[in-house]
């Protein structure tokens, strides 16, 4: 791969210096060009031996251009670099305004993604998201939601560890996606091509050849004088029959194969990836497709690019006479017959393998710019947090808290004054659980959790297109967690403010009918609720124990610590909130 630089500390004066570069390369072309010009001219009217400055002004011109792309390419990466960290402070900051929410991914009825800020405004996926392809960030989201599992998050946990030490690494596969992706058409339809095997025949390969070499013999005999002029439009009426034969097929070709920039994002992260050494056994499994033994990898793209630029490029008005002079479809078309024939099946796997190293780009760039660094410990039954806080919440501000629970108490009532932090806490554990299965280090000095699945009902809105109530929405969440704890699954389940919305008596009737069912299951969980009256479970439910959120209130303010603390909560606050709203009681004066 060429020498770029991924470096991102002085991109300003970096940048100044390869603009400058890619001008001055800019108004060498231009002079080459004419002069390129001057020699063809001279080469036809006054003598022959002007064609061999002709050569090598062309010479000259390809080697221009060349340069002038590499300085072009590493202007785009220098841009890439600084798009990046400005992303970077954002998601340090926790400031993810204009950050990509992936809120197409958002689902209600998923078991846990709605309840957790997972997807949206400030969300997870905003501080995760280092892809830059449509296929990346579905896989990513698709992650994201996956089901737990802890076996899968252990090897995918050593990955992301081995790449968050990997900063060049990943500077460089980021930036090159940042830089040149361009997604203008989809994989499916070229990965599908190159699975499709063209049809050859020995006519069309001895034409292939006959084309070059016969329209370079008549060129030659025609500029001496030995053949008649007129000799040129019979060969150009025999070479479109037969380039009528792969007409068909090129331009199939050329509408299948990518944009330049996408088979360069390609052909550059295949060339980084190809030099890396790893320690992990998931990474070294990810890399080994590439590490082709005939041909490298970027190679191959190299020569599809090649294959691509002719076979896009056959409408150019430069190219057209040069076709039908020297029927160069016929030789483009056994060419990408061969290639396909060799490589088609092979590198139609590379975007779909290229897909998951962004998700680990992903993965491990999270990790080093704002992972937890916490300690995932193993736990038998249940789950186990030391100093747990929740990721999107700025690290000086965010109140961490322990937190135990097994099978000696395995349901967790919550109470607590309005905004102490209860809410919180349950989606601090959720959205831990969620960076665990994914591989990532939890927030915490220590987490970790047993084999369960979570289950989330806490955002139920009502719906008035379905007619649904958010009283309805949340038996419905309820009816799901019913259903399968029955089934005997392990779940941890976390439900905030339970049955909110129906009168007390029935709420703590409901709520107390729930509890005991759950007990005699394999489920786990927290239940938050403002009904001091449930907290009398604990006395007859072995199972149950309370824990709470306290507030204190002075004359004009309230103050919180957003501690967790053992036993229901003494006080609450909602009369003092409404009076600070503005509310007056009767007993006021």
């Amino acid at each position: 791969m060429k020498g770029f630089d991924f470096e991102n500390s002085g991109l300003s004066e970096k940048l100044k210096t390869v603009k400058g570069k890619a001008g001055t390369l800019s108004f060498l072309r231009l002079i080459v060009f004419f002069a390129m010009g001057g020699f063809f001219v001279l080469s036809v009217s006054d003598s022959p031996v002007w064609f061999l400055f002709f050569g090598i002004s062309v010479v000259a011109f390809i080697s221009l251009i060349r340069k002038y792309n590499d300085q072009k390419d590493q202007e785009a990466i220098y841009l890439a670099l600084e798009k990046m960290n400005l992303a970077r402070e954002k998601r340090v900051s926790r400031k993810l305004k204009g950050l990509d929410a992936g809120v197409e991914f958002q689902e209600k009825t998923h078991p846990f993604s709605n309840d957790l800020d997972l997807f949206g405004d400030h969300s997870l996926f905003q501080l995760l998201n280092h892809t830059v392809s449509n296929k990346g960030k579905e896989r990513l989201a698709a992650q994201i939601k996956s089901a737990f599992d802890l076996d899968q998050a252990a090897a995918l946990r050593t990955a992301s560890a081995e790449l968050s030490t990997k900063s060049d690494f990943l500077q460089a596969m980021e930036s090159i996606g940042n830089a040149f992706y361009n997604e203008e058409k989809s994989n499916s339809g070229w990965v599908n091509w190159l699975n499709t095997e063209d049809k050859s025949s020995l006519l069309i390969s001895i034409f292939a050849f006959v084309g070059p070499i016969g329209g370079l013999a008549l060129s030659v005999l025609t500029y001496i004088g030995i053949v008649p002029g007129a000799l040129v439009g019979v060969w150009v009426l025999i070479g479109m029959a037969f380039l009528g034969l792969v007409f068909k097929s090129l331009k199939k070709a050329a509408e299948s194969i990518p944009s330049r920039d996408q088979l360069k994002t390609y052909r550059y992260w295949l060339a980084v990836l190809e030099e890396e050494q790893f320690d992990s056994p998931l990474l070294k499994k990810m890399q080994a497709p590439f590490l082709t033994k005939e041909v490298k990898a970027s190679t191959l793209f190299d020569q599809l690019d090649s294959l691509g630029l002719w076979i896009q490029n056959r409408i150019n008005i430069l190219y057209i006479p040069l076709n039908f002079f020297f029927w160069t479809d016929l030789f483009l078309y056994v060419k990408l017959v061969s290639w396909k024939k060799k490589h088609g099946n092979l590198v139609a796997n590379f975007p779909a393998q290229l897909v998951e190293w962004e998700v680990m780009i992903s993965l491990g760039a999270f990790e080093k710019e704002v992972g937890g660094k916490g300690k995932v410990i193993t736990v038998a039954q249940g789950m186990e947090g030391k100093v747990v806080s929740h990721p999107l919440l700025e690290p000086g501000v965010a109140v961490p808290n322990d937190f135990v629970i097994d099978e000696n108490q395995r349901i967790i009532l919550l109470t607590g004054a309005n905004m102490s932090g209860k809410t919180t806490f349950m989606r601090t554990l959720g959205i831990n659980c969620v960076l665990v299965n994914l591989g990532l280090s939890p927030f915490a000095e220590e987490f970790g959790f047993s084999e369960f699945q979570l289950y989330t009902s806490m955002r139920n809105t009502d719906n008035l297109g379905e007619s649904v109530s958010s009283f309805y929405a949340e038996l419905s969440r309820i009816k799901q967690l019913i259903d399968r704890i029955e089934k005997g699954e392990h779940i941890f389940f976390l439900l905030d403010e339970i049955l909110k919305g129906t009168n007390t008596e029935d709420r703590i009737a409901g709520s107390e009918a729930l509890i005991r069912q759950v007990d005699n299951t394999n489920a786990i969980g927290i239940i938050s609720t403002h009904d001091i009256e449930l907290a009398e479970l604990e006395e007859r439910i072995d199972s149950v124990q309370n824990y709470s959120f306290h507030s204190e209130i002075h004359d004009q303010n309230i103050d919180f610590d957003y501690k967790i603390k053992r036993g229901a909560c003494p006080s609450f606050n909602a009369h003092k909130l409404m009076e600070l709203m503005g509310i007056r009681f009767q007993n006021e004066k």
